[in-house]
Order: structure tokens, then sequence, then C-alpha cells
């Protein structure tokens, strides 16, 4: 009798493959991952517009700004 299950150790046990969900319960811990580096937008001054359209170029720059730090698709 075979079962082929979505979670299983391949032969040899050198690779599990995860084709299911794999939960991960609080208080648990992964180790031997290699830190991932988390894109950070460059700094935006708060606004301090006193009318729509400089309120429109700092919100327009904030916008280039996460953009450029690939935290928001371009188009």
């Amino acid at each position: 009798m075979s079962y082929n299950g979505k979670n299983y150790m391949e032969q040899g046990g050198d690779k599990w493959v995860i084709g299911g969900t794999l939960e991960i319960k609080e208080g648990a811990s992964v180790t031997g991952l290699p830190a991932a580096e988390v894109p950070q937008a460059a700094n935006q001054a708060d606004s301090v517009a006193e009318d729509v359209s400089t309120l429109v170029s700092d919100f327009n720059g904030l916008l280039a700004k996460l953009k450029a730090a690939n935290l928001m698709a371009s188009s």
C-alpha cells in the first residue's frame, strides 16, 4: 500500500517537501534560514502643506520613495 501525502521527506532524508500548509505555532522557532533584508524607503518629512497643490506634491514624493525602495510596484 502506498500513500502520497502533500508533505513528505524524500528518500534519504535530505529534503522535506511541503505541498500543504506549514503552520508554525506561537513559541516555535526556525533556525538556519538566511537573514532576510527588509527594504526601507527613504524618509519622507512630515507635510506642512497649507494647500492641496503642496499636499499633492508631498504625497507624490512619498509614492516615489516607496517605488524606489521596491515597496510599491512602479506601475
